[in-house]
C-alpha cells in the first residue's frame, strides 16, 4: 500500500485575486530552498483514519491555526515518489506572522552526534496563483490547479 497524505489548502480572494496558503519545510536540507519547495499543509495518515481529520490536524499541527468552514475535495493525486494524496480546499484567513509549527529532532550536523531540534515548517505565506505554481513542489502542481479551476468556476 502507497503511503498516504492528506491537507488542507486555505484560499482567500484579496482585491479581487485569489491568494492560496503555502507553508515552507523547516530543517537544513530546504533551509535555502524556495521555488519548487513549498507544500500545503499536510502529512501521512494510517490506514482507517479518516482524511478529513487527519488534514485538519496536519494543518493544525504545522500551521497553529484550527481549521473551520466548508471543506471542498479535490482529486487525489499521486506525487512522483508514489505516495497519495487527498487535499481539501477551504476559504478561511491567517496571518502567517501567527505561525506556530510542531518540531522534529534530527541529528545536525551530520556524523555530530547532537540532536537538533527543527520546526516542520519555518514559515507561510499567502501567494497569487501563478506565484503559487512557481513555489509549490512540483508534484503537488495538479492541487493548485484544481483550486484555481475551482474559484474561476465560483467567481
Amino acid at each position: 500500500m502507497p503511503r498516504q497524505s492528506a491537507g488542507l489548502i486555505m484560499y482567500r480572494v484579496r482585491n479581487g485575486a485569489p491568494e492560496l496558503l503555502l507553508v515552507h519545510p523547516g530543517g537544513p536540507f530546504w533551509a535555502r530552498k524556495d521555488l519548487g519547495a513549498w507544500s500545503i499543509p499536510k502529512g501521512e495518515y494510517l490506514e482507517g483514519e479518516d482524511p478529513l481529520q487527519a488534514a485538519r490536524r496536519e494543518f493544525r499541527e504545522e500551521t497553529g491555526h484550527e481549521p473551520s468552514g466548508s471543506f471542498i475535495e479535490l482529486d487525489r493525486i499521486r506525487q512522483p515518489g508514489g505516495k497519495l494524496v487527498r487535499a481539501w480546499a477551504f476559504s478561511g484567513d491567517f496571518d502567517p506572522g501567527h505561525l506556530v509549527s510542531n518540531t522534529f529532532t534530527m541529528e545536525w550536523p551530520p556524523r555530530s552526534g547532537r540532536q537538533t531540534r527543527f520546526p516542520e515548517v519555518d514559515r507561510a505565506c499567502w501567494f497569487g496563483i501563478d506565484e503559487a505554481r512557481e513555489k509549490i513542489l512540483p508534484g503537488q502542481l495538479p492541487l493548485i490547479d484544481q483550486v484555481a479551476a475551482l474559484l474561476r468556476s465560483a467567481g
